[in-house]
C-alpha cells in the first residue's frame, strides 16, 4: 500500500487540490481526480494521512456509483486511470484514482439529512427547523426524522467551512427547475443508498451529493458518492443506546477524529479549528484507519 498525503504527477497540469482529492487534467474533457489519504476536518486539513483512506474512499465510491446509475448519470468514464499518467506516477494513482468527465460544476452542496445530528440538530435547538425545514417539536439528538429532508449548503473554498442555506437560496443560484431536480434526485438517492446500508446493518444518517452539467445540460453526480468522509454512517446495534442516552451514535467516519480534536487543549485552551490542526497520535491514526476499513467490508461484505 502506497501512501500518499499530496500527489505529485509531472506528467499532467494540477487542476486543484481540494481538501483530500487532486484534480488533474487530462486534455480538456476529463479530469484524473487522485484520492489521497488526507483527513479533513472543521474543514481544515490535518498534517498526517490516514494509510490506506483514498483507496478505502474510491473503492466506496466505484460502489455506490454503479448502484446508483439507474437514478442519476455519474462522471465516471470507465478508462483506467493508469493509462494516462507517466510510469513512474502509477503507484501514486493506482487504486486511488478515477478518471472522469469534465462537467461545469453546480456551486451548492446537496446534503440530504435522515436522521437529527451535527449542524442540523444545533440549528433544530435553535428554531426547530434545519435550512428553513420546519420540524416536528420533541426531537432528541440522532432521531429519525419523518421523511429525508434537502438541507443544501453553499461551497467553500479550501480551509473554510460550507455555509447552509435554504431551498430559496438555491432557487436563487441555479434556477427553480435545476434546483428542483436537484432537491429530487438527492432525495431518490438518499433513500434508495439509506435502505441498501440498512441490509448491510448500517444507517447512513445523512450525505452529501455534487453534482455538475455536461455540455448537453444533463445533470451528473460527480465527485465523490457516500464515503465515510460525505456521510454519517451508523452501525445499527449501537443506534437505540445512543438514542436513549441522547449521545452521538458510535460510527464508521471521521467523527473519531472530531471528538478527538473537540477534547483536544492546546495551551489549555480548546483549538480554534483554524490551521494549523493538531497533531494526530498514532493511536487517533491507526483507529481511524480501522473505522475507514470496517465501513467499506461492512458494506461490501
Amino acid at each position: 500500500m502506497t501512501t500518499v498525503h499530496t500527489s505529485s504527477l509531472h506528467s499532467l497540469p494540477l487542476l486543484a487540490r481540494g481538501k483530500v482529492r487532486d484534480n488533474y487534467a487530462v486534455g480538456s474533457d476529463r479530469i484524473l481526480m487522485v484520492a489521497s489519504d488526507r483527513l479533513s476536518a472543521f474543514d481544515v486539513i490535518m498534517g498526517e494521512p490516514i494509510p490506506g483512506k483514498g483507496e478505502i474512499l474510491t473503492r466506496m465510491a466505484l460502489w455506490w456509483f454503479e448502484r446508483l446509475a439507474r437514478l442519476c448519470p455519474n462522471h465516471l468514464t470507465g478508462e483506467a486511470p493508469e493509462g494516462v499518467v507517466a510510469p513512474d506516477e502509477v503507484a501514486q494513482v493506482r487504486d486511488r484514482s478515477m478518471l472522469v468527465k469534465r462537467l461545469a460544476p453546480i456551486p451548492v452542496e446537496a446534503v440530504v439529512r435522515g436522521y437529527l445530528v451535527g449542524s442540523g440538530w444545533q440549528e433544530y435547538q435553535q428554531n426547530q427547523a434545519v435550512c428553513g425545514v420546519p420540524l416536528p417539536e420533541g426531537l432528541g439528538l440522532a432521531s429519525k426524522l419523518p421523511r429525508p429532508i434537502f438541507t443544501p449548503a453553499a461551497k467553500a473554498q479550501a480551509g473554510e467551512h460550507d455555509e447552509n442555506i435554504s431551498y430559496d437560496r438555491v432557487v436563487e443560484i441555479v434556477g427553480p427547475q435545476l434546483a428542483q431536480q436537484i432537491r429530487e434526485t438527492s432525495i431518490a438517492l438518499y433513500e434508495t443508498a439509506a435502505g441498501i446500508a440498512l441490509a448491510q446493518g448500517l444507517i447512513i444518517a445523512d450525505t452529501k451529493f455534487e453534482f455538475g452539467l455536461d455540455e448537453a445540460g444533463t445533470l451528473v453526480l460527480m465527485d465523490e458518492v457516500l464515503t465515510p468522509d460525505s456521510s454519517r454512517y451508523w452501525p445499527i446495534e449501537g443506534y437505540e443506546a445512543a438514542l436513549a442516552a441522547g449521545v452521538n451514535p458510535p460510527s464508521y467516519d471521521k467523527q473519531f477524529v472530531r471528538d478527538w480534536l473537540e477534547a483536544t487543549r492546546i495551551n489549555g485552551k480548546p483549538w480554534d479549528k483554524t490551521p494549523p490542526a493538531p497533531r494526530l497520535p498514532a493511536e487517533v491514526i491507526e483507529k481511524t484507519a480501522a473505522k475507514y476499513q470496517q465501513a467499506l467490508e461492512r458494506l461490501t461484505g
